[in-house]
């Protein structure tokens, strides 16, 4: 089992590949089912370079894997890395809720402000 500061890195590679748009977009198609270098690169205006360079910061994050298929090299999703990204933030998530809740409930047992229709307002 990995440490913590282990684990930490690895997250933390994880939301920095993550945080790129053409990256998120390649996790998205591949989220669908395995693809190929050729056919994550349709639908950018980018070199097959450069989506291979993504595809490797993908693959250092954990968050893809390559197979190899007779001729092919298709890209993998690897989805228990995003199950591990999800449970970071549920947790944090939770946290802030359980925070919201409790302060529902104490504003909730507070009284009600009234008006005071006699007191006039001081004109300045």
């Amino acid at each position: 089992m990995a440490s913590d500061g282990a684990a930490e890195a690895q997250l933390n590679r994880a939301f920095l590949a993550l945080a790129d748009p053409v990256r998120r977009a390649m996790v998205a198609r591949l989220s669908r089912g395995p693809a190929t270098v050729n056919e994550l690169a349709a639908p950018f205006d980018i070199t097959k370079q450069a989506v291979s360079k993504h595809v490797q910061v993908l693959e250092q994050a954990g968050l893809v894997t390559r197979t190899r298929d007779a001729q092919r090299r298709p890209v993998h999703l690897h989805a228990g890395a995003l199950e591990a990204l999800t449970a970071w933030i549920d947790r944090y998530r939770l946290d802030a809720e359980r925070s919201y809740r409790r302060l529902d409930a104490l504003l909730a047992g507070l009284p009600e402000p009234t008006e005071n229709p006699t007191e006039e307002e001081d004109p300045i």
